[in-house]
């Protein structure tokens, strides 16, 4: 009877190289961690422009965070479908120009005999969501090509935690240059920042993997529920999917309105508002760094729940702040849930990634997205109705509250008898196999 997750065996990892001398490696990383700082800069930018621009109402703000996660939930399963077909090296590149055209448009529109509209904003953010989806899910099912299924935690948590160290810097830049630029201006970083990104790609020797040619007779539905069906019917996989698809609804519905809140509400300016998210980033940092070793010592199989429990508790620390000092609840509560939540993404997303054969890799990731990244639009739609209904205070407090169900589903799965998860031998030799990495359920 075949094991449900992953072991790393203590031999092999002596022996391996530091990723840091894996030069295919690095220069995803580099990439990577440039164009998250930009995105940092753009997270504040965009909400900013709406609000203090725009005047938009707090409903329109809740509706522009949706959009750019909407595409998650519109098309996420054809694009696995189409990522297993195609190459993801060439794929993960003209998303990012396409990323830079569009966002490169924001601040062109600022020009004397230009105008900027709310529906420029909603529509290069709807767009700019469908290119991100295509990168995300080859971005996901490309990172087990360039590395060894052992070296998954460690290159994982080494790009988490250059991201959550974009989300530290990236704010304070983006309230600098909005005070220097004006914001809609400070977007352009965000588009140079997805060029940085192409040329890394570009730079890679790594040849990929011809896809798996396309099976006579098969057909887009055929291969989306193919892909579904094995996220679905694991049993591992479908509770890890709950656990993050509920989290991410309620925690979207809270972030939809933290400029309103930091704005309206705490009247915090640009660089304080900037200054709180980097305080919040060295919570995801930390648990970038501690990802790996936590992971060893709590056991890799434990640590996706134990994680997944202590992120649904520091979010009601986020409604109990109040002007002045009171904003450091935000900013503590901030540190310990971005900790928390990075902890559990590296391990969740490089247990998939190991136990899914390659050529699956696509289809099991974007189905994953639909579902996990599909509630975000929905929960972001909904803070901004009931933010313009019971108010935004009250609105965080639903949040918090919905939030702190989703580790249950994590808690009551097969990974709460398991300390460490094993994983077959082909998939640990990165060969593609037939059969399932799980049994069904009975």
């Amino acid at each position: 009877m075949q094991s449900l997750g992953v072991t790393d065996a203590p031999a092999a990892s002596a022996t391996r190289l530091s990723l840091w001398r894996n030069r295919d490696f690095v220069l995803l990383w580099g990439g990577q961690s440039i164009s998250e700082v930009g995105s940092a800069v753009t997270q504040l930018a965009l909400p900013f422009v709406a609000v203090v621009v725009l005047k938009s109402s707090t409903l329109q703000v809740g509706l522009l965070a949706a959009t750019s996660t909407l595409p998650f939930l519109l098309i996420s399963l054809p694009a696995g479908v189409i990522v297993d077909r195609t190459s993801k090296h060439r794929l993960m590149m003209w998303c990012d120009v396409g990323r830079f055209l569009l966002l490169a448009s924001i601040p062109l529109v600022t020009l004397p005999w230009l105008h900027l509209t709310y529906l420029h904003l909603v529509v290069v953010s709807f767009l700019a969501g469908v290119l991100t989806v295509f990168f995300d899910v080859a971005y996901q099912s490309y990172l087990p090509i360039l590395l060894e299924r052992g070296d998954l935690i460690d290159g994982n948590g080494k790009l988490g935690t250059t991201q959550s160290f974009a989300q530290f810097v990236g704010p304070s830049i983006g309230g600098g240059l909005i005070g220097i630029l004006g914001s809609a201006r400070t977007i352009s970083i965000d588009a140079l920042s997805y060029v940085a990104s192409a040329i890394s790609l570009f730079l890679i020797r790594k040849r990929e993997p011809v896809p798996v040619p396309r099976v006579e007779g098969a057909t887009m539905r055929r291969d989306i529920k193919e892909g579904l069906g094995f996220v679905v019917k694991h049993p591992i996989l479908r509770k890890i999917v709950a656990c993050t698809g509920t989290g991410n609804f309620f925690s979207s519905m809270g972030l939809a309105l933290d400029m309103v809140f930091f704005v309206r509400v705490l009247h915090l300016t640009p660089g304080y508002i900037g200054l709180i998210f980097s305080l919040m980033s060295i919570g995801g940092m930390v648990g970038g760094l501690a990802a790996r070793p936590l992971s060893r010592r709590v056991g890799s199989a434990r640590i996706i729940w134990v994680s997944a429990l202590l992120f649904s508790l520091p979010p009601f620390l986020l409604p109990l702040a109040q002007p002045g000092w009171g904003v450091l609840l935000y900013a503590v509560g901030g540190f310990f849930f971005m900790l928390s939540v990075v902890v559990y993404n590296v391990a969740q997303v490089s247990y998939r990634q190991a136990i899914t054969p390659p050529e699956l890799l696509g289809r099991m990731n974007a189905s994953v997205r639909f579902i996990v990244w599909g509630t975000m639009p929905l929960g972001a739609a909904a803070g901004g109705v009931l933010g313009s209904a019971i108010g935004i205070r009250p609105t965080l407090w639903v949040a918090a509250t919905g939030g702190l169900g989703a580790a249950w589903f994590v808690f009551f799965s097969p990974l709460r008898q398991m300390r460490d998860v094993q994983i077959h031998d082909a998939y640990a030799a990165n060969e593609p196999v037939a059969e399932q990495a799980a049994p069904s359920p009975s």
